[in-house]
């Protein structure tokens, strides 16, 4: 029984430290790179978005936005490239 309690808590420490490895892989660009708001929203603009937010989290810009139809879209973009990033499964959406 010892083995067993020893083992499950080693296997939830290794699950705690992946959690930060995994946030800190999607957006590590420094702020000197960073290309302004104003062009990331002329660009989603031009792809038919109506921009209601963007705002800097976690390193990346994140974007609240409608689509022509009306639907609510969330989207995290890379501050350099303005490319937008995945969702993994992992992501909230709660922010």
């Amino acid at each position: 029984m010892r083995r067993t309690s020893v083992a499950a808590t080693l296997v939830f420490a290794v699950c705690l430290g992946a959690g930060p490895a995994a946030a800190d892989r999607a957006c590590t660009v420094p702020l000197a790179d960073w290309k302004p708001r104003d062009a990331l929203q002329k660009k989603l603009e031009g792809e038919g978005w109506t921009v209601l937010s963007i705002r800097s989290d976690d390193g990346c810009y994140k974007v609240r936005a409608t689509n022509t139809r009306g639907e609510r879209l969330k989207a995290k973009y890379d501050p350099a490239s303005l490319e937008r990033i995945p969702r993994t499964p992992g992501d909230s959406d709660d922010d």
